[in-house]
């Protein structure tokens, strides 16, 4: 599956299925070890999604039949937590489409987290709409807190 052949409308976002969650453990693992080198990793684990998850709404972004990236939301808050794509299709239109797909069905003011030394995922949020609201510490680093504000 070459990088290239991803187009906004190949891209099929759809809610999670427990049979989703073998690939997302492990996607979550390895996507968060590669955007996060910075982070000392040795100690997480695969079921760590499941906790990083629980009580979330989560979509599952699908290219050709494949699981490319998925997003959850605390929704009682439109709070984004999780967005995550398969490290080797970064830049390819994936998290614009489960990003999308989130905003589309936030009920008020989105709100997410994302970590200072995150450059790259800082800029992708700002280019999608959302704003730097405040900053905050957290056990893994200084963080943005971001708003998406509805049209």
């Amino acid at each position: 599956m070459g990088i290239f052949s991803i187009t906004a409308d190949s891209i099929i976002v759809r809610p999670w299925q427990e049979s989703d969650r073998p690939f997302l453990r492990t996607l979550f693992l390895h996507s968060r070890r590669v955007a996060w080198p910075w982070l000392k990793s040795d100690e997480w684990q695969l079921d760590d999604f499941d906790a990083a998850t629980r009580d979330e709404q989560i979509w599952v972004a699908i290219h050709r039949g494949h699981r490319v990236g998925f997003a959850s939301v605390w929704t009682n808050d439109n709070f984004l937590h999780n967005l995550f794509v398969d490290p080797q299709l970064l830049r390819s239109g994936v998290g614009s489409a489960l990003l999308t797909h989130v905003q589309k069905r936030l009920t008020s003011t989105g709100a997410l987290k994302c970590l200072v030394k995150n450059a790259r995922a800082v800029t992708f949020y700002q280019r999608h709409g959302w704003h730097i609201e405040a900053t905050g510490d957290s056990p893994d680093g200084e963080y943005y807190l971001m708003h998406y504000r509805l049209p």
